[in-house]
């Protein structure tokens, strides 16, 4: 069984490849490490992990490199700054995949894409679409929004003792991007063959104010939570040079997470895992020098 991992010289990529090879034992010469830059995979390749170029906007590229390969992970790129570009990216993977015989494909989603005010959210719903189309085997499986997104802005927040954001209370199950390496790199190494949706998220739901608390407990530092409209955000975001498409991203995350549409708990990391994902205290403990700044 040959797994090809694309996105493997980035954060996601490289921690399921970590965890196929140190977690599930998978033999390094049926993995197959793929990005833009096979470069970068040199320490991968020194263990015997296949390299491999993977251009997603090379048709003819992605073919040869999924030759051979029976569970194809593709992890959505991050080419967000141009409507429509990440989906037909996607679109071009599948049909290389099924056009190289691929048997199964597993795709990084989000949750209830098909009622998401984020931005990128039809880009996901498409290609949930299209690899079900595609009449391959599939798992899909919808990280919820990252822990590891919060190190972004919580230095600088806790620099200025304010946390503004337009969520109004409402409230989302955060997961680590290591507990949804691990989850992918579990379905991975699995016999299953079956078509499957899962959404991994943490074990409960979190405001931003619950957030706050916890950093705040954990740093010694005041953090107060400011409410603001979408409209404050976006400019304050934008009077911090903050590119236009990212901007409208943040913006609508928090509109999605005020209206409830990330707030679904499941036990699907631990069906996967047997394990119990990691607590929003504990990521952030770990992480308690770099929230000093």
């Amino acid at each position: 069984m040959t797994i090809l991992v694309t996105g493997a010289a980035g954060q996601l990529g490289q921690r399921v490849i970590h965890h196929l090879l140190e977690t599930y034992k998978i033999a390094p010469a049926d993995i197959v490490a793929a990005t833009r830059s096979p470069d970068k995979l040199a320490e991968l390749s020194a263990k015997g992990v296949v390299t491999r170029k993977a251009d997603f906007d090379d048709a003819a590229n992605l073919a040869q490199a999924f030759a051979g390969v029976d569970r194809l992970l593709i992890i959505s790129t991050d080419s967000l700054d141009t409507p429509g570009k990440r989906l037909a990216q996607h679109k071009a993977a599948i049909d290389a995949a099924k056009a190289a015989g691929v048997k199964h494909i597993f795709y990084t989603s989000m949750p209830n894409p098909d009622k998401s005010l984020v931005t990128f959210a039809p880009d996901h719903l498409g290609t949930e679409a299209a690899i079900k189309a595609s009449g391959l085997g599939y798992t899909i499986l919808r990280d919820a929004w990252y822990m590891d997104n919060f190190m972004m802005s919580l230095p600088h927040n806790l620099q200025g003792g304010k946390w503004y954001t337009a969520t109004a209370g409402g409230k989302a199950p955060y997961i680590s991007r290591e507990d949804c390496a691990l989850a992918i790199a579990a379905a991975l190494a699995s016999s299953n063959t079956d078509s499957r949706t899962y959404t991994l998220t943490g074990s409960t739901s979190y405001s931003i104010t619950d957030i706050a608390s916890t950093v705040s407990a954990i740093t010694g530092r005041p953090l107060e939570v400011v409410d603001v409209t979408d409209e404050q955000l976006a400019g304050g975001m934008t009077g911090a040079g903050l590119p236009p498409f990212v901007v409208d991203m943040l913006v609508s995350a928090d509109a999605n997470i005020r209206a409830g549409n990330f707030d679904q708990l499941t036990a699907d990391f631990t069906t996967l895992t047997g394990k119990e994902p990691q607590t929003l205290r504990s990521f952030f403990e770990e992480r308690k020098a770099a929230l000093a700044g």
